[in-house]
């Protein structure tokens, strides 16, 4: 999975079928939030392995957009559920920042952290 920001809101993309989280229609964009610029931004996910859920935080505010809970939801999850039998099935973990289209961004993340229960902001 890839956390990118198309159409300037953060999203999910599973690489194995490019479904998105949430759709990229503006019902979904409108569920998920853009990531903050020049600031220092908390964000957190969490993968649920056995229950196949998929929540993410963004300075500790639930993003609705961002979330694959096993309850097909239009412009959200549907497409993501779809693909019957889900579940995450992370096989390691990369930081980076993926562009598609012109310019330069800079990313910096600072106390980068994995645990076995949600850490916080």
């Amino acid at each position: 999975m890839n956390g990118t920001g198309q159409n300037k809101a953060l999203q999910w993309n599973r690489e194995s079928d490019d479904a998105t989280l949430p759709a990229q229609s503006p019902a979904g964009v409108a569920l998920s939030t853009p990531l903050p610029v020049n600031t220092w931004t908390c964000l957190e996910f969490r993968l649920d392995c056995t229950a196949g859920r998929l929540d993410t935080w963004v300075n500790g505010a639930l993003v609705t957009g961002l979330v694959v809970d096993g309850a097909p939801t239009q412009d959200v999850d549907q497409q993501w559920l779809a693909r019957g039998g889900w579940r995450p099935a992370p096989g390691d973990l990369r930081l980076g920042w993926e562009s598609y289209g012109e310019g330069d961004d800079t990313l910096w993340y600072d106390d980068a952290a994995v645990g076995t229960s949600r850490i916080g902001c």
